[in-house]
């Protein structure tokens, strides 16, 4: 990242006005600088000559010394007061804008490489095989949390130093034109040491921020699986890793503490060595009487300001490299775009239609499964009419296949959170011909706002098969907040189909038990029960596709049959059900069943001749 990076700018509006408001404080700063010095000098060169002075003569000179001295706090203040401020805003927008991003790529995405192609698509490219979830929650939280010394301390300074240096020079130039050569000779090698300094700091928190991410990653993956580690006995053994990984943060942050300090001390040194030229200089030259005293001491107080901001930025650099390299990754993310949930296939993307009956139409769709070399799904290609939400017209659609062959990946194509590779997507209305369903071009007539994905979302239900919930009162969550005609009765009904029922009446508050995020309190099979009843909630009309990923997992039998009785009842309403399916309960139940099927990726065998691969079809 470079030392103001443009990209900050452009996609933090808070960094913008702090920019110009710390221009203006530097301004400030360089003038209140130079009267500070000049009124000093004319202060103190009657009291060392011996001349004759009076109080009311030299209260002028206090006085707007007081003022100056007054006007350098309030500068200091307000740069402090706002720095932090803009830091707090600063960050928030790039936390809001990488997660957006991250969204935007959709569920199955990388992370991406510099150049704005997909990383891996195992995993990160730099977290040492932990999940590219994990590892932006890790960027969105301490790594962007680092940037706070980078606004607050670094970039004031950087101003200061072009601004400030420059002007000092040239007032010195004006008073003593030998002193002005010293600082312009010596004041380049400043930075030329901090550069030599910084590209090995930088690399070393580039190291930093690496061993960070991949200890809160997999810190993360452990906290996210520990239920199942304690299920068979081996929450004890991760703990050495994590320990190794808190070691190697040890000594990687002892590490880049040793190089800060090492290289602060250089710049120290040189800087005093500059200031002491100077002062040498203007004291052989006042010895000599080859200089005025005034003039002298203005220089003299002038010198430590003229490498001070150069200083104070070398300094200032050590504590803020953690977030300038944080922000370069964000920014790797940011302007990788949304290309994530971009495919190559002609009809890849979701969109919107009439929302009243017609047919989803799978046309030959495929998906390359990352890592694997395989087509996950391949070749599926199904006709799936939908519902009314009248009476009669509903029916459930069965998603059959072995583990693996791309049944949770053909839900998500239908959901618009992935694209297909190739392959058609589709809606074919009652009266017209198929139209492929993209999330940019919307039907005006259905989503006069032009947005298309998230009309499509509006038409249907999605129950995954492990259901989020939000956090707060078990009704408030279940109801979603939408106003419903006599609510109690309807909650009831909803409730006793699903045996939410009984899951309130075992609850010591009911239905004003409180959850936390995720549904933390209640079973995985009461969560699901939980999903269910809000699903079954919404408007059959408005959303006649209801999508379950395999609703039956790690349910018992009691729980099986109230999700089979809950897709009869969606049936019933005229609602077109697409369950992903292994159990024989579900596919029995169902009125369609498309069969879904892997393949080896063509594009995966390097010198080997492409062999058809096997498609899926509908089930006779």
């Amino acid at each position: 990242m470079r030392p103001l990076d443009p990209r900050l700018l452009r996609e933090a509006r808070a960094a913008r006005w702090y920019v110009a408001l710390t221009v203006g404080l530097g301004v400030a700063a360089a003038g209140l600088i130079v009267a500070q010095a000049l009124l000093i000098a004319d202060l103190l060169t009657p009291v060392v000559r011996g001349d004759g002075t009076s109080a009311p003569a030299l209260s002028w000179s206090f006085a707007g010394l007081a003022l100056v001295v007054g006007g350098r706090a309030v500068v200091a203040w307000a740069q402090e007061r706002y720095a932090l401020r803009a830091a707090a805003r600063t960050v928030a927008e790039l936390r809001r804008a990488v997660v957006e991003a991250w969204a935007r790529r959709g569920p199955r995405a990388s992370w991406p490489t510099p150049d704005g192609a997909a990383g891996s698509a195992s995993g990160s490219t730099a977290s040492g095989g932990a999940s590219p979830e994990a590892e932006v929650a890790t960027l969105a939280t301490r790594g962007l949390d680092a940037l706070e010394p980078y606004l607050v301390r670094y970039v004031p300074q950087l101003v200061l130093t072009a601004l400030l240096t420059p002007a000092l020079v040239c007032v010195v130039l004006g008073l003593d034109w030998v002193s002005a050569v010293i600082a312009v000779v010596t004041l380049p090698l400043v930075p030329l040491f901090m550069v030599l300094v910084g590209r090995l700091t930088a690399g070393t928190s580039q190291r930093r921020l690496a061993v960070v991410e991949r200890l809160g990653a997999q810190v993360l993956d452990l906290v996210a699986g520990l239920p199942t580690l304690r299920a068979f006995g081996r929450s004890v053994g991760p703990g050495a890793r994590v320990r190794a990984l808190g070691d190697a943060s040890r000594r990687a942050t002892m590490g880049t503490l040793r190089v800060a300090f090492l290289s602060s001390m250089v710049l120290e040194l040189l800087t005093t060595l500059s200031v002491a030229i100077i002062a040498v200089g203007v004291g052989l030259r006042l010895v000599e009487g080859g200089m005025e005293l005034e003039p002298a001491l203005a220089v003299l107080v002038l010198a430590p300001e003229v490498y001070l901001p150069l200083r104070r930025v070398g300094a200032e650099f050590h504590a803020s490299v953690d977030g300038v390299a944080a922000v370069d990754r964000a920014f790797t993310l940011l302007d990788a775009g949304s290309s994530g949930t971009s495919g190559t296939g002609d009809g890849a993307g979701h969109g919107t239609g009439r929302s009243r009956g017609g047919t989803l139409v799978l046309d030959d769709v495929s998906v390359r499964a990352g890592g694997r070399g395989v087509l996950a799904p391949a070749g599926l290609s199904a006709r799936i009419p939908l519902g009314t939400g009248q009476p009669g017209t509903g029916r459930v659609v069965a998603l059959r296949g072995p583990s693996g062959a791309g049944k949770s990946t053909a839900v998500l194509v239908l959901l618009g959170l992935l694209a297909p590779d190739s392959g058609r997507v589709g809606l074919e209305p009652d009266d017209g011909p198929v139209r492929a369903l993209t999330d940019s071009l919307a039907d005006p007539l259905a989503d006069p706002a032009g947005d298309g994905l998230a009309a499509w979302w509006a038409r249907l239900t999605w129950v995954p098969q492990r259901p989020t919930l939000p956090p707060g009162r078990l009704r408030d969550v279940v109801l979603g907040g939408a106003p419903r005609p006599d609510p109690d009765r309807a909650l009831a009904r909803a409730a006793r189909l699903t045996g939410l029922d009984a899951v309130v009446d075992a609850l010591p508050d009911g239905w004003d038990t409180r959850i936390g995020l995720g549904g933390v309190g209640l079973s995985v099979g009461q969560r699901q029960r939980v999903a269910l009843t809000s699903a079954l909630l919404d408007d059959a009309a408005a959303r006649p596709l209801v999508i379950l990923d395999e609703p039956t997992a790690h349910l018992d039998a009691r729980g099986e049959q109230a999700v089979l009785d809950t897709v009869r009842a969606w049936r019933d309403a005229g609602r077109t059900v697409l369950v992903v399916a292994h159990r024989a309960s579900l596919l029995a139940l169902a009125d369609q069943v498309v069969e879904v099927r892997s393949a080896t990726d063509p594009a995966a065998l390097v010198g080997a001749p492409s062999a058809t691969a096997p498609t899926g079809r509908e089930a006779p």
